[in-house]
């Protein structure tokens, strides 16, 4: 139960409640479903049943942006799907992937072949498609340039594995970084936010960069469920035989001194994610962009140094997730929680980590950035007496149960993660 989970954070139970109350509606509020074609309202139906955690901030964007970047989001789910589908050949998945971009102006293609569990979205391709030709041409022509991209750097590493460090950051380029950049481009298109958004390429790759890797590091055991790896060969091969070999008990020291290297090299990112978001203006921009970021680092510090990730999933608290979510809507507060998560990785820090120098070294430039832009404070400590928060977790907690048994589920997001 989530209010149990939340017991030693009586701020997370108070958002709880708060989230369940319509708390939530302050960043996501409710569309208006009524006023939308029939393939438009299908689509937001879609991307809820397909992304439970972006689908919350897509539809809390302003105007026009909301649809167009609902509309990428989707059709570059349905290229992920052809991509994850390990049921289709080789010889079929290349070019699928490689023209995917020229289906979008083909009324009629869908393909029926898959068997993920987002097939939906290309089985009725066209119902997505025919909403992406609705959009104005300076959307559409980003949507379907990032399309092709992405289209073609997957086929890429159909046919290779991610063996470098290099080609890690390639192949996240590749699937997230271009997700990124697009963005940024549809941000700047719509004029919410300035030309110099869209413009900074390496920023907005820097955005997807470290969103992707921290999903990397996560998901290894699921990846090695299915029978995929991510995870490149040049960090996994100074620990081990094989990269299977790292959720075997007995090379636990050697698996979590991987997963330390690769928390690393993620954090790097984090100060161009900083100065991306301080550029940002406009309020359902900055919430659409903070918050996964602000989750991605507290995602990293529950993985650094934890056995679990190569045992099970490793998933930050929903009470956690929904304070971070009502939080994160400012640059201050966004400083905050990265001087946060940041010091508490510091914490776990092992003297005998072989990474330990460069983990210090980036948790201090980290530091530097915040204190650089004069934007670190502590986050409010709240001096209650153990008296009332005993009180106020207890009604929290009764609170919670009757809730639960008369409003159903609260909203459609899932702040399990990412």
């Amino acid at each position: 139960m989530d209010i149990v989970k939340s017991l030693g954070h009586p701020e997370e139970i108070i958002n709880l409640f708060r989230y369940k109350l319509g708390g939530c509606r302050a960043v996501m509020p409710k569309l208006d479903y009524d006023s939308m074609s029939d393939t438009l309202r299908t689509c937001y139906a879609y991307l809820n049943q397909t992304s439970r955690s972006f689908a919350a901030v897509i539809q809390a964007l302003d105007g026009e942006l909301r649809h167009a970047v609902c509309i990428f989001y989707l059709v570059l789910r349905a290229l992920d799907t052809v991509e994850d589908d390990m049921s289709i050949p080789l010889e079929q998945k290349l070019p699928l992937l490689q023209d995917f971009h020229t289906f979008l102006y083909q009324p009629e293609w869908s393909f029926s072949q898959s068997r993920e569990k987002d097939r939906r979205v290309l089985e009725d391709f066209p119902t997505i498609s025919v909403e992406f030709r609705n959009l104005g041409q300076e959307y559409r022509e980003v949507i379907s340039d990032i399309c092709h991209r992405m289209g073609v750097g997957m086929a890429e590493f159909l046919e290779k594995k991610v063996s470098s460090m290099k080609e890690w950051d390639k192949y996240c380029h590749y699937v997230a970084g271009l997700v990124g950049i697009g963005l940024s481009r549809l941000f700047s298109a719509s004029q919410l936010e300035e030309p110099e958004v869209g413009r900074d390429t390496e920023l907005a790759n820097s955005m997807g960069l470290f969103l992707q890797k921290t999903n990397i590091i996560r998901d290894y055991l699921e990846d090695q469920q299915q029978g995929r790896a991510f995870w490149p060969e040049e960090a996994w091969s100074q620990y081990a035989s094989g990269l299977e070999d790292l959720a075997q008990p007995q090379h636990l020291s050697s698996a979590l001194s991987c997963l330390n290297l690769l928390v690393t090299d993620a954090l790097r990112h984090v100060p161009d994610v900083m100065l991306y978001l301080s550029r940002l203006r406009n309020q359902s921009v900055f919430n659409f962009c903070a918050i996964p970021q602000v989750m991605a680092i507290a995602t990293l510090s529950a993985c650094y140094n934890n056995p679990q990730v190569f045992q099970g999933v490793v998933k930050i608290r929903k009470g956690q997730a929904v304070t971070l979510m009502m939080q994160a809507t400012n640059m201050s507060a966004v400083y905050s929680i990265i001087t946060q998560y940041s010091h508490e990785i510091l914490q776990k820090v092992s003297i005998s980590d072989p990474s330990r120098e460069k983990t210090l070294q980036i948790l201090s430039v980290i530091r530097e950035k915040s204190v650089h832009e004069g934007c670190v404070s502590s986050r409010a400590h709240h001096h209650i007496s153990p008296v009332c928060v005993s009180a106020a977790m207890i009604l929290a907690a009764l609170s919670w149960q009757y809730l639960n048994t008369t409003a159903g589920p609260a909203g459609g997001a899932d702040m399990q993660g990412h």
